[in-house]
């Protein structure tokens, strides 16, 4: 805490002096506790569920109501919905299927084996009627599929464990079984729900109405893409009513995709023809995005067949419109496959640089707080003294208290060879972290080969530095080398530190995780420098 009358004291009498010594006052920062080595923690949404908030308020925005359709739909709903299409269609779905209940006896073979177990049985005409009562319930269906191992246990007062054995090696019926196809299939278009949603709505809803559901569809794909997946938002609305025409489709449209940074629509014949549209009703948009400066096509629309409409009950026009959500998250998010938007652990790095500065951190740090602090004095030493020409050295002193023991460090910083400087060019490289790849950036790129100024100036300029230079982590290597030397009782020790190859080398360690990732993306960790770090320390 500050002496706030010795600071205000101090400043009554010579304020320049006290604004500079004050300085002093405010304390360093452990260097593992330095930024980018702390750092801001937020969750992260992910891009298609942000889109598909930001259209859910741009429908309620425009009026719509928001219902959820069915997931579920029976082919006999395509045949009504499509027509001539169905099987088409139906091509394209996915069938839901069920493993069928066994018709399982329960003769004197099995109660042999229910004996062997260690179950007694044959004598308890209890049991063996409670556990054909379990059997035929399962079969009729009035039992679920996860309560019979349990109901066999009860069955036979014992364990559920044993309830589980009994299935397995009594019943082999239940290992064999294969799942057999239902009709019923899972949604492939939005359209299916809502033919089902309206036919309820229609007499029991003031017309108009304007509806919008955004919720997921199924689609059985040869092959997922970059621009295609098996299952994938729509983001639907129909609009209701006696005068409904393709004119509402086009407002939606506009005032939809205006909501998203869209300017310009146009509106384009739909050459699939779908039969559960009107003829000549089915219509692509396109809309201009001045950011990317092109014309996309980001949705479709129509007003639905008398003819499919009929066969629901529904007796007046409904426009519907379909837009797909990851197709507008990609444009938003300028993303070019829908894959790595959609499930980027699979096909991206999941650590930024930034994540990756974080990460890189000083291997060695002394924990005495006064060999913490020479640490700066000796950095200080090093960088004002850094080009002194050779043979030279320079000397660092300082008493320190450990265990209640002083002592006198001497610290000596020395280059012998002649013709040479103090420390060798690459001491004040820095750590930068450049598109998944670990540099030192010099502070000059003279005398630097020309191949690689292009990517040292791009990984400064767009890089994340982890504001560590060779000398700093360096320096923390010698005062915790003189900290293991107290501690032992050596009086004397040398570092020397020719030529910089690895992060080790600097006395710098990466995260586990980081160093996989940049090994797994054929990254690199590129340190190389002369350094020429010659210490010699003294302990009295």
């Amino acid at each position: 805490m500050f002496d706030t009358k010795k600071i205000l004291k101090m400043a009554n009498k010579d304020f320049e002096k006290a604004w500079r010594e004050t300085k002093e006052l405010i304390p360093n920062k452990h260097i593992d506790k330095k930024y980018p080595r702390i750092k801001p923690e937020f969750g992260k949404s992910h891009p298609v569920i942000d889109t598909i908030e930001q259209l859910r308020q741009a429908y309620l925005r425009m009026g719509f109501e928001e219902y959820i359709n069915p997931v579920i739909v029976d082919e006999r709903d395509v045949y009504k919905q499509f027509g001539p299409e169905a099987m088409a269609v139906l091509d394209r779905c996915f069938y839901l299927a069920g493993l069928p209940r066994p018709d399982v006896g329960l003769g004197n073979e099995k109660i042999e084996k229910i004996e062997k177990l260690g179950i007694k049985i044959k004598d308890s005409e209890e049991k063996i009627e409670n556990l054909r009562k379990i059997l035929h319930q399962y079969k009729k269906g009035t039992l679920d599929g996860d309560d019979l191992v349990f109901e066999i246990g009860n069955a036979l007062n014992t364990s559920n464990e044993m309830g589980l054995k009994i299935l397995e090696k009594v019943f082999p019926e239940f290992k064999g079984l294969a799942p057999e196809s239902l009709t019923l299939t899972l949604r492939s278009h939005m359209t299916s729900g809502w033919f089902i949603t309206l036919s309820e709505l229609i007499n029991k809803k003031p017309l108009p109405f304007k509806l919008f559901s955004i919720d997921r569809c199924f689609r059985r794909e040869q092959k997922e893409d970059k621009s295609h997946l098996m299952t994938y938002h729509s983001a639907s609305c129909v609009i209701v009513g006696e005068d409904v025409t393709i004119d509402d489709g086009k407002v939606v449209a506009e005032g939809l995709l205006s909501q998203f940074g869209f300017t310009k629509f146009q509106f384009r014949p739909d050459e699939k023809k779908s039969k559960y549209y009107t003829p000549e009703t089915q219509t692509e948009v396109y809309a201009y995005h001045p950011k990317l400066k092109e014309w996309l096509e980001v949705a479709t629309f129509g007003v639905y067949s008398p003819i499919a409409l009929s066969k629901y009950g529904i007796d007046v026009p409904v426009m519907n419109l379909g837009l797909g959500v990851e197709r507008l998250a990609m444009i938003t998010h300028n993303y070019d496959d829908v894959r790595k938007m959609v499930y980027p652990q699979f096909y991206e790095n999941i650590l930024s640089d930034r994540d990756i500065a974080h990460m890189v951190k000083v291997d060695k740090v002394p924990i005495t707080d006064e060999l913490y602090n020479l640490t700066y004095d000796i950095i200080d030493a090093c960088i004002k003294n850094k080009d002194k020409e050779s043979p030279c050295e320079v000397k660092v002193e300082k008493k320190i208290k450990f265990y209640n023991t002083e002592k006198t460090i001497k610290i000596t910083l020395f280059e012998k060879e002649e013709g040479k400087k103090l420390l060798g060019p690459s001491i004040l490289n820095e750590i930068y972290v450049f598109d998944g790849n670990i540099l030192g950036i010099p502070e000059s790129f003279e005398g630097v080969k020309e191949e690689y100024v292009k990517l040292l100036k791009d990984a400064k300029d767009h890089g994340v530095s982890t504001c560590i230079r060779y000398i700093d982590s360096l320096c923390f290597k010698i005062t915790s080398k003189i900290e293991e030397a107290l501690i032992s009782n050596t009086n004397e020790l040398k570092i020397r530190i020719p030529i910089v190859r690895s992060l080790s080398d600097v006395n710098l360690k990466i995260d586990e995780l980081a160093l996989k990732q940049i090994m797994g993306n054929n990254r690199v960790i590129d340190i190389r420098g002369p350094v020429f770090l010659n210490v010699k320390v003294e302990i009295k």
